[in-house]
């Protein structure tokens, strides 16, 4: 029996990659985000998902944490499970993290890399990722 091969295998990653880009963006190698912007995947931002909930009601920090989770907890849940994505600002605190570690246990999804930027990055969800070792370096990936 012969096998098939993937005649896309060296046209880049595949359309299921899910990386999170941790820190401000203006932190990260210009390479980089010209290879994620390139990428022809999702780009989700919690400050994107929050413009429409901020204009209707004012919060405090715990009700902005828990509605930033119920946001992005819909995008999630309702995304196809073989979509890939690139997440920024979000996970921002070590609770996000282990929250969306348990959503993606539940749909038996996995990220493909983190990449934190040089400065911005919350130290505690930097050492999570690193301790699970997903933590990539920037130019790893965007070669």
């Amino acid at each position: 029996m012969a096998f098939i091969t993937d005649p896309f295998a060296r046209s880049g990653p595949p359309a299921k990659t899910k990386l999170i880009l941790l820190g401000l963006p203006a932190f990260h190698p210009e390479n980089l985000m010209t290879w994620v912007r390139s990428l022809n995947l999702e780009h989700v931002s919690p400050a994107k998902l929050m413009r429409s909930e901020i204009s209707r009601r004012p919060s405090s920090t715990g009700a902005d944490e828990a509605t930033t989770l119920a946001l992005l907890r819909r995008w999630f849940f309702a995304r196809k499970p073989d979509a890939g994505f690139v997440l920024t600002d979000f996970p921002a605190t070590l609770l996000q993290a282990k929250v969306f570690d348990e959503w993606l246990d539940a749909r038996d999804e996995a990220l493909n890399a983190v990449i934190a930027a040089e400065s911005g990055a919350p130290g505690p969800v930097v050492a999570h990722y690193c301790t699970l070792g997903l933590l990539t370096e920037p130019g790893a990936l965007a070669q």
